[in-house]
């Protein structure tokens, strides 16, 4: 009895540990990068989450064809887009709680675009933030960009 049950547990658990969530969120826009990007930037500023930066990093690495030769994107990706997104109410609001999780602000999102189809990443903060006192904080941003992300997602497909 004992060793079925042991067995059991043994079983179970390897499947306890996949039902966590990912590190990255990741979301599929069936939209090329261009309109996914517009979308996805517009539902972050909805959400009070202000475009500081961004840069097209698959123009950048093109850059280096000729050095990189054959390692140059095998993934044959169409396109490498990062947006850093910032919102200083909670740059605030985490310094109260944690001053050490200023190093997640700004955050940032990227897409990656292959035939057509936009792949929304985003690093879930509340991984870097476990255990710290300010993981409320990250908790609502990470679900009020998550909520944006997704907006932006389906007004992408929708156009």
């Amino acid at each position: 009895m004992t060793k079925r049950l042991l067995f059991l547990l043994l079983m179970i658990f390897p499947l306890a540990v996949l039902a966590e969530a990912p590190a990255i969120m990741r979301l599929d826009a069936k939209a090329p990068m261009e309109q996914t990007y517009q979308a996805v930037s517009a539902a972050l500023e909805e959400a009070r989450f202000w475009v500081v930066f961004e840069a097209d990093l698959g123009a950048s690495m093109a850059g280096f064809a000729e050095r990189w030769g054959e390692d140059l994107n095998r993934n044959a990706l169409d396109g490498i887009r990062s947006i850093v997104v910032c919102n200083a109410w909670y740059a605030n609001q985490v310094s109260n709680a944690d001053p050490d999780l200023l190093a997640l602000c700004p955050l940032r999102i990227n897409l990656v675009e292959k035939d057509g189809i936009t792949r929304v990443l985003f690093a879930r903060p509340t991984v870097v933030a476990a255990g710290s006192p300010g993981i409320e904080v990250i908790e609502e941003i990470e679900q009020v960009i998550s909520t944006a992300l997704r907006a932006g997602v389906a007004a992408a497909e929708a156009r």
